[in-house]
């Protein structure tokens, strides 16, 4: 099973969704706190959920436990259900955001349709909510290249036997640890950032590079041991952590300073940026 977890927006209000059984799936708790401005979403939910049970509807046996980010950053389970199951649920709750909801649904469902048949789409949809935040061309440019190196990586845990959430993150912070110094939490501290940001959208061109660096070395790491199982993954992590740090020490001492910056607002291009919103890609 493939999972995709995004941070979707409708009229500027968080959706989580991720990508199940060939189709997305949100949170109902999300999707009942934008149609309903329901300060207590959960409760909210909860009520209409035995609602449902009480009327006997086929609507309640398909909701998903799915995990998703929480506020607090970690993958937590939370109700789920598909557009179709979603949009009737929608029409139990009386509210006149229902129709717009229903018409941004069937766009976003198109939209992933669209990238499964043509990825480029996907990036270019990436690069355009980038440029929308104010980040320069040639941060993207080395953010769309980390995403793809990125991608390489994982592709090659999953088929070498590390387990998707835990340690992933375990192995990811291999290179962090060795590369910059500094854990992902620790790292998210020092760029006074919240721990459900994500950390990449705050780095530099420089420390994305070293990270794509990093990230690159460990996929050659992996192929040249033919690594197998997780203690040995992050061992090479660690290897490949430490190609990061030989390379940051080189740059730091031609350019006389760190190279790790402390800040989560970016000059890309000479000129303060927008601060960062949250973004859940990788």
């Amino acid at each position: 099973m493939e999972k995709d977890n995004k941070i979707a927006l409708f009229e500027e209000r968080q959706i989580r969704k991720v990508w199940h059984k060939n189709m997305w799936h949100f949170s109902v708790v999300d999707v009942v706190s934008v149609l309903t401005d329901s300060t207590i979403p959960r409760r909210y939910w909860s009520d209409l959920k035995k609602q449902l049970k009480d009327e006997g509807s086929e609507v309640y046996e398909k909701i998903v436990q799915l995990k998703m980010v929480a506020p607090d950053g970690k993958l937590r389970e939370t109700d789920s259900a598909n557009t179709e199951d979603l949009l009737r649920i929608i029409q139990s709750i009386p509210s006149p955001k229902a129709e717009p909801f229903k018409l941004w649904l069937a766009k976003v469902g198109y939209e992933r349709i669209e990238e499964i048949n043509n990825p480029e789409l996907a990036m270019d949809r990436m690069k355009q909510i980038y440029e929308q935040k104010g980040y320069s061309k040639s941060w993207i440019e080395q953010r769309e290249r980390g995403i793809i190196t990125r991608h390489l990586l994982t592709d090659e845990w999953k088929t070498r036997g590390a387990k998707e959430g835990l340690e992933y993150a375990i192995l990811t912070n291999e290179i962090y640890k060795e590369g910059f110094g500094l854990n992902a939490k620790q790292y998210k501290e020092h760029k006074q950032i919240g721990e459900h940001n994500n950390l990449r959208d705050s780095m530099t061109n420089i420390e994305l590079a070293l990270t794509n660096l990093g990230e690159a070395s460990a996929v050659e790491i992996h192929n040249e041991n033919k690594t197998q199982g997780f203690n040995n993954l992050k061992k090479d992590m660690k290897l490949a952590g430490e190609v990061t740090k030989v390379a940051r020490k080189k740059l730091e001492s031609n350019v006389k300073k760190s190279v790790v910056s402390k800040t989560n607002y970016k000059a890309l291009t000479g000129e303060e940026a927008v601060e960062i919103e949250e973004n859940k890609d990788v």
